[in-house]
């Protein structure tokens, strides 16, 4: 990030449509701190019309009602910064908890490849502790570097319509104080970035320890990985120290030069009340506004230091809700047929991802009819996976197009098309919820009825009912409290719990044993009659349960037929099947 303060301001100005509806408060919480600090300006004008008035005069009649005034004033202080801590409070949060609902709702528009690149600790350091700093800087932060700023310039007119000697004292120190400050918080600034990056790098390791604590064990890699996270919190750790290193160095300046300002003050005002140049109550109320300013000077460093990390945060942010949200409605959405049937059809599809030298399909040609199961083999990185992502739009095509019932999948609106088409994966995700939910996802059409037909459809109501509190039993993390057949069953319930009419399967029958697997293929096409099915095959039991075969290579359908035929007439599909045959003995 560019250091100059032109550039900071800029990045913080893209905050400037969330404050837009809490500004009124934000002005507000800064009148009343600046109201405050003026309250405090005013006591020691009051001191000096006490020392140089009554004392000087030796007549306390007056007395009384200055000390009253000084009294008022204080009280008057302390009420404002309560207001300002009441006022300030809840707009803070407010844009924190507006921002964060945004990039969570960004995350979820943008297309997979994005968070193929990024790391999941990455995201969520931009989510948390981000969005914590910006809450922080709006908060306090913002509001006191305007207004001690302020008071500073305020306090330096009223040193110098008392003693333009004081004033000039005064300003000859806070000068070089304010370019230090500068000076530091710009070196400051690129530790800030690198401290919070290396903690979204730590936020991943951890979190990619938790989720694979089953692996780290069985592998006994555990102190492996142990060492890694040791050493990444060691450079975070000395980029912390350097950071402290620089905020010392900083403070130690700050700290001197207002106290050789106060002193200078003392021997100056002294020579003054010797040659009576200058009275008592000038001198105090001199030193006393003097001594007043020390917060507004000393934190003049630190507040340009918190803007700059504030400034870092915002940055973090937009990198994330600056990325291209690629997979979106189109403008004018076609509605699907009212009497579709679920015919699934590609015609020459390319694809190449972003950055990639070569294309994984090159011209893809595959009808798929209402109602029948086309099993989709091919060697390992033949573009399977891919091909079956177009069809939900998980990503979309480079050239030619996808088709359900005639209609260009690019051309529906997106809620529209993944009613129609679901999906299952080869690798089930599960959520810490209830087997209801994780079913459901939250689709407000679907009764506890659906799910249950869902799951029996799955073959997985026996064991769900099992469990210690049937569909509200909620599963641990990622599904790991169950077996890998009972969250591949549970995927599959929620892939057909809407009823689509197109079922894409990317091998979710995977973890199955061959006669579950039966079981489930069969429930499917008695109970879900009609519904197109493209399944990603790399068990040959699964291969013979579909009404076709198109055998995937080079990123080109090269056959297509019945189980029986290409095991006939395909010498590269009796070897692919060969293979096979030998991974499931395996497994």
């Amino acid at each position: 990030m560019d250091d100059a303060p032109g550039t900071r301001i800029t990045i913080l100005r893209r905050l400037a449509p969330y404050l837009k509806p809490v500004r009124a408060r934000i002005i507000g919480s800064g009148s009343a701190v600046l109201g405050s600090m003026a309250c405090g300006l005013a006591i020691p004008l009051i001191i000096q019309q006490i020392l140089d008035g009554p004392v000087a005069a030796k007549d306390t009649g007056p007395l009384p009602w200055l000390v009253l005034a000084i009294a008022a004033l204080g009280a008057t202080e302390a009420i404002l910064f309560y207001v300002r801590r009441r006022l300030i409070s809840r707009p803070s949060t407010q844009v924190e908890a507006a921002m964060r609902a945004d990039l969570y709702q960004h995350l979820q528009r943008l297309p997979i490849a994005f968070h193929d690149r990024w790391q999941s600790g990455q995201l969520l350091s931009r989510a948390v502790s981000d969005l914590s700093t910006l809450r922080r800087f709006i908060a306090f932060a913002g509001i006191f570097l305007i207004v001690n700023t302020l008071t500073l310039v305020g306090g330096l007119v009223v040193l110098f319509i008392l003693s333009p000697t004081l004033g000039l004292i005064t300003l000859i120190c806070t000068a070089p104080l304010v370019l230090i400050s500068t000076l530091y918080e710009s070196k400051y600034s690129g530790l800030s970035r690198r401290s919070q990056d290396q903690a979204g790098d730590l936020a991943t390791r951890v979190e990619e320890s938790v989720l694979g604590i089953r692996v780290l064990k069985a592998f006994g890699r555990g102190p492996h990985l142990a060492k890694r996270f040791a050493a990444e919190a060691a450079e975070l750790r000395t980029t912390e120290l350097r950071k402290i290193r620089v905020l010392a160095l900083l403070w130690g300046a700050i700290i001197l030069l207002p106290e050789l300002g106060i002193a200078a003050q003392l021997l100056f005002g002294a020579r003054g009340l010797v040659d009576g140049s200058m009275t008592v109550g000038t001198l105090v109320a001199g030193i006393t506004v003097a001594t007043y300013l020390r917060w507004p000077t000393d934190s003049i460093g630190w507040l340009l230091a918190e803007t700059n990390h504030a400034a870092t945060a915002c940055e973090r942010y937009w990198e994330v809700r600056d990325a291209e949200v690629t997979i979106t409605d189109p403008p004018d959405p076609r509605p699907l047929p009212a009497d579709g049937v679920g015919r699934l059809r590609f015609d020459g599809v390319h694809f190449r991802y972003p950055g990639a030298d070569h294309a994984v399909l090159r011209g893809v040609d595959l009808d798929v009819a209402p109602g029948e199961t086309v099993a989709l083999v091919g060697p390992t990185g033949s573009g399977k996976t891919t091909l079956t992502a177009l069809v939900p739009r998980l990503a979309d095509v480079t050239e030619g197009r996808v088709t359900v019932d005639g209609v260009d999948v690019r051309e529906v609106a997106l809620a529209e098309l993944r009613t129609v088409v679901a999906m299952a994966f080869e690798e089930p995700v599960l959520f810490s919820a209830s087997v209801r939910e994780n079913v459901a996802l939250g689709a407000d059409d679907v009764t506890d009825e659906d799910v249950r037909v869902a799951l029996r459809i799955a073959q997985a109501e026996d064991f769900v009912d099992k469990l210690p509190w049937g569909l509200d039993t909620r599963i641990g993390e990622q599904g790991l409290s169950l077996s890998g057949g009972q969250r591949q069953r549970l995927a599959l319930a929620r892939a057909v719990v809407g009823r689509p009419q197109v079922l894409v399967l990317d091998d979710p029958l995977s973890a199955l044993d061959v006669h579950t697997e039966a079981e489930v293929e069969h429930a499917l096409r008695s109970v879900l009659s009609g519904v197109t099915a493209l399944v990603v095959a790399h068990r040959p039991s699964t291969v013979q349960l579909a009404d076709r075969v198109a055998l995937l290579d080079g990123g080109r359908i090269v056959a297509v037929g019945t189980h029986t035929e290409l095991l006939a007439t395909n010498p590269d599909y009796r070897a692919l099947l060969s293979t096979m045959d030998r991974e499931e003995v395996r497994t």
